[in-house]
């Protein structure tokens, strides 16, 4: 049976162009009828997905996690399904999902027709997959280029942390969660819905993209020589024995700033504290690898 997709490519993801032919072949010979839009700006995607929503089955996106990050509010409210072409630098969403990384094999996880449900965080009126964060993240991706990530890849994250690390400074934040208020002075905090960010790196060691809860980690570092015990723990998520690492754990989560503080999301600007986070589950569907298992945790029952 034919499947309707509307193929949304970033032609400036890393390796967007270069793999746009070679997907629409592979897909056109997978028996899908293709509406193929190259973006050049992914603020396109919403209008796109809006346009077109009475006449297509799924939609295919082709890009990294901010791509990603871009579509996700309209394909909540259009209630379409999503397949994913891991095109960019990170691609954490991907590989939450166990998503193949090759275009062939991206291609025939999205024919399987194998979907599943997962949860999606929101932050003051966004939704994201991955992580929302403020602090030191922030300044990564105002730092970060286009140019560092198809140079480096994921390398880039990295050398442009140690590039910003030294010019952070600290700041005050109240934290409202489960009754508590928790007043806090740190360098970042990051909430997550998935399982990595920044290029593989653990939100918490048992995160799951399906667990109905969101996980914080606040860095309070006071002392430089704490930073190299967290090159070893960030991409675990283990910080269980790290005392100036806050981690907690939520449906729900407020916080609040003296300054309103920029919020990342999926590794794009998008909102500012105040902020309430929230997860929202199932509250997508996405095409994955056939007999994949992404969760760390027990399904529960609705």
């Amino acid at each position: 049976m034919t499947k309707r997709a509307l193929l949304l490519v970033n032609r400036y993801a890393r390796k967007g162009q270069k793999s746009l032919a070679k997907a629409v072949e592979i897909l056109h010979d997978l028996d899908f009828e293709l509406i193929t839009v190259p973006i050049k700006n992914p603020q396109q995607l919403p209008e796109l997905v809006h346009k077109h929503k009475n006449a297509i089955d799924l939609v295919i996106v082709g890009g990294g996690d901010g791509t990603l990050n871009a579509v996700v509010d309209s394909l909540v409210e259009t209630k379409l399904p999503l397949g994913i072409l891991p095109l960019g630098t990170a691609n954490d969403l991907a590989r939450t999902l166990s998503i193949p990384p090759s275009i062939p094999e991206a291609c025939r996880a999205i024919a399987s027709g194998n979907l599943k449900y997962i949860d999606l965080g929101w932050v003051n009126g966004k939704h994201f997959f991955n992580v929302a964060s403020l602090g030191l993240s922030v300044k990564i991706t105002k730092k970060l280029s286009k140019g560092a990530k198809r140079r480096l890849g994921i390398l880039a994250y990295g050398y442009t942390a140690l590039q910003v690390l030294s010019q952070t400074r600290p700041f005050r934040a109240e934290i409202r969660v489960n009754g508590e208020s928790i007043r806090i002075k740190t360098i970042q905090i990051a909430v997550g819905n998935g399982r990595y960010y920044g290029g593989g790196m653990a939100i918490a060691k048992d995160a799951a993209i399906d667990d109905r809860r969101l996980d914080l980690y606040s860095l309070e570092i006071e002392r430089w020589w704490q930073i190299f015990p967290l090159i070893w723990t960030l991409p675990s998520g283990d910080y269980e024995n790290l005392p100036w690492v806050r981690s907690l754990e939520a449906e729900e989560i407020e916080i609040y700033t003296r300054k309103p503080e920029e919020i990342n999301t999926d590794g794009e600007l998008t909102v500012s504290t105040p902020a309430k986070f929230r997860a929202i589950p199932k509250a997508l569907a996405v095409f994955t690898a056939a007999e994949t298992s992404y969760s760390k945790t027990t399904p529960r029952k609705d």
